[in-house]
């Protein structure tokens, strides 16, 4: 399970960079725009990440990126468990006591995030809480538990517990130090709710970056595909693995370098395995998730990460709208079916690896 704090403090290592037809283009500093004017961008500092929207439309106006800058710390502050006043932090507080009535998004998301779990079996699972807090990856000091630490905590992690009542608006968990953390889904619901504004707002071709979380609202001003760059997962590169083109979607990648502390020679990255209770060790170095909802996409990066390559892949190769791309630590590059069209390799250094015979 994705150990990302709602909303943790540090920027992603394993960026997903958004590439022009040139090379990489740089996020824009507040106002900065091309010859032609476009894109105009807002950088945020929010959800304990940079967040930067890029909005391809001449209208766009001060008031308009102020907007969504409330909505932004709307949304952290109901759903970040840092905040002691937010629903989670609410919902934590009472564990093992009594209910507590949350708003209308918060109930939601935590009902979808208990259907991820329930549909990976655990594997992604938002009552992740208790490891998040014991392993402190990403922290000054980060260090490997002691072993009774971490099964008395795993103990605690399980999405049976967290009770919801529907016509209350309620969320409980069922157990005494049992807490709920939508790092795991979290950023990507808060991507959703922005391309949401903004073609509310008019806006019909954007960009939203949300600490890595990529988010592509429409298509180019135009008509023209994007094309995204996904980050090879080597911290010392800094070079895409490839793009993949896509159409008002999102793409969200979990990965090993994301966050991650190094102890007696060995790594112990923020992705944790809700069944050790120990970052996950399989042949993943990282997964990328093409989707629709930025939601699915955050909550599935993390799942099939956990789930290894080929559980992964039979898990994304079932669901519709859903595609998959897996690196694993030998260089070799799986991917479902609906991404072979619209993925471009471009470093040699990768290989594409036979897809038919893990996707069966």
């Amino acid at each position: 399970m994705r150990t990302k704090p709602l909303f943790s403090g540090y920027v992603l290592s394993l960026v997903i960079l958004l590439l022009g037809a040139s090379g990489c283009a740089p996020i824009s500093a507040p106002g900065a725009s091309n010859g032609s004017g476009l894109p105009i961008s807002r950088t945020y500092f929010a959800f304990d990440t940079i967040v930067t929207v890029k909005v391809y439309d001449e209208r766009v106006t001060d008031a308009h990126f102020k907007e969504l800058e409330s909505l932004m710390k709307e949304i952290e502050g109901k759903l970040s468990r840092t905040i002691e006043t937010s629903d989670v932090s609410q919902v934590n507080l009472q564990a093992g006591q009594e209910a507590v009535r949350v708003s209308d998004e918060t109930f939601g998301l935590v009902r979808q995030a208990v259907g991820y779990a329930d549909l990976t079996d655990g594997r992604f699972d938002p009552a992740i809480g208790p490891l998040v807090d014991l392993w402190q990856i990403g922290k000054e000091g980060a260090k490997v538990p002691p072993q009774a630490d971490i099964e008395r905590k795993r103990d605690l992690v399980d999405f049976r517990n967290i009770e919801t009542d529907e016509t209350n608006r309620t969320v409980k968990l069922a157990q005494s130090g049992m807490s709920i953390d939508l790092g795991g889904i979290g950023k990507g619901y808060a991507a959703d709710r922005i391309a949401e504004r903004l073609l509310e707002m008019g806006f019909k071709s954007a960009i939203i970056d949300l600490g890595g979380n990529i988010m592509a609202v429409g298509t180019k001003p135009g008509g023209e595909l994007w094309n995204i760059g996904i980050q090879a997962p080597d911290e010392m590169r800094g070079n895409p693995i490839g793009q993949i083109r896509v159409d008002n979607q999102t793409i969200v990648t979990s990965g090993v370098y994301e966050r991650y502390f190094m102890e007696n020679g060995q790594r112990y990255h923020h992705i944790l395995d809700t069944k050790t209770g120990y970052p996950v060790r399989n042949e993943l170095i990282s997964v990328t998730i093409v989707a629709d909802r930025s939601a699915d996409a955050d909550a599935l990066s993390t799942a099939a990460f956990a789930l290894g390559l080929e559980e992964g892949l039979q898990l994304t190769q079932s669901l519709d709208r859903v595609e998959a791309l897996f690196v694993t630590a030998e260089r070799k590059v799986y991917m479902t079916d609906g991404l072979i069209k619209s993925f471009r390799l471009t470093d040699e250094t990768y290989e594409l690896a036979n897809l038919a015979a893990k996707a069966n």
